[in-house]
């Protein structure tokens, strides 16, 4: 009978929830993501806010799996193309799109735009489900930067390599994981629902009250 707490990151993408597992910092609790977790149905992110996502990710993620949900729906919002590409940032250069091909699209969006207009923010809107789908906490956190004329650094995923905090004149392809964690969107989102999370995770995990259907997987 398991008797730890389970967090599932409501993310196929190992390298988003590395990052997060990172950021949490939940002594005791074993964070998985939907990789480790074996016929689980991708939700449809048709929501027309970051928010809306985020809460339907971790709501149909916790009704699938029976853990308790950590879901974000997070992306990329420039000022010179009206906000774009938002929630579409995941799919900006089309259905199946990688980050490469996302990065190459809005270089070339924004070719002929100038510094001085390149601003852009990160975004990143959290959700908490319990396990029987119910949301239970929700937190934002948003980045100001600007996008550069050309990828820098390795670091990250996504638009990391195009997203330049000004201040220090690095990309967060360039920054190591603490700075960004300190800096990013997702970083500060997390600050927010950090509290919540420990006094949950701190308590006795009722018996049954997850099902587990993942294997455990060590970040």
């Amino acid at each position: 009978m398991e008797t730890a707490w389970v967090l599932l990151i409501g993310t196929f993408n190992r390298k988003k929830g590395k990052e997060l597992a990172g950021l949490l910092e939940l002594p005791g609790v074993q964070i998985i993501t939907l990789a480790d977790v074996p016929g689980v149905h991708p939700v449809e992110e048709d929501g027309q806010t970051f928010a809306e996502n985020a809460r339907r990710k971790a709501a149909g993620y916790a009704r699938q799996t029976g853990h308790w949900v950590l879901a974000d729906d997070s992306g990329l919002v420039v000022d010179a193309l009206g906000g774009g590409p938002g929630v579409h940032s995941a799919r900006y250069a089309g259905p199946g799109a990688d980050d490469a091909a996302n990065r190459r699209r809005l270089l070339a969006e924004l070719a002929d735009v100038p510094p001085e207009k390149r601003t852009a923010a990160f975004v990143c809107h959290l959700a908490l489900a319990d396990p029987s789908g119910a949301i239970r906490a929700e937190a934002c956190g948003r980045c100001r930067g600007r996008i550069t004329f050309t990828e820098q650094g390795e670091q990250g995923f996504g638009y990391d390599p195009l997203f330049e905090i000004v201040e220090y004149h690095r990309t967060f392809g360039q920054l190591g994981p603490v700075a960004k964690g300190r800096l990013s969107h997702r970083g500060r989102a997390i600050q927010q629902i950090r509290p919540l999370l420990l006094r949950i995770f701190s308590e006795p995990k009722p018996i049954g009250a997850e099902t587990r259907r993942g294997s455990k997987h060590e970040f």
